[in-house]
């Protein structure tokens, strides 16, 4: 394992990411997910590539009110924001964590089956979802073996 990381961080990071995916807690994912997924836009040029030219404004919360982040994409840059953001493209509403990482990291992201089960909830544009579930899963196929 000796310099497959550049750094203890990064290390870090994907043992958080790869432990969400088998822990009965997955309240984590969200925040995980994201700084992950900003370590490496700037660590990794074929991923920083799902984002050129890209312009997205992303909120998530739990149903709950507890968890409240967004994710704003412009310039080639990804910003992660705890709290609201004005006129987002997409807000997604989550039941739980655990709900949340199984619709993102879902082989086939079933919206749909999500909803009706009362899932996730969204308010906005859903192609900004789609984009979001690919560039979280193409991070999940990322995830060297720890």
């Amino acid at each position: 394992m000796a310099g497959l990381f550049p750094n203890k961080m990064e290390e870090a990071l994907w043992r958080r990411f790869r432990d969400c995916f088998t822990s009965e807690v997955a309240d984590d994912f969200l925040q995980i997910l994201l700084t992950l997924m900003q370590a490496m836009f700037v660590l990794n040029p074929d991923y920083r590539r799902n984002i050129h030219g890209f312009n997205g404004r992303y909120q998530f919360r739990s149903e709950d009110g507890q968890v409240s982040v967004a994710a704003v994409f412009a310039d080639d840059r990804m910003q992660v924001i705890k709290g609201t953001i004005p006129d987002p493209h997409i807000t997604v509403i989550f039941r739980s964590g655990r709900s949340l990482l199984n619709f993102i990291i879902s082989p086939r992201q079933d919206i749909l089956g999500s909803m009706l089960r009362h899932d996730v909830r969204t308010e906005g544009n859903l192609n900004y979802l789609n984009k979001f579930g690919y560039m979280a899963k193409h991070l999940q196929l990322m995830m060297p073996q720890l």
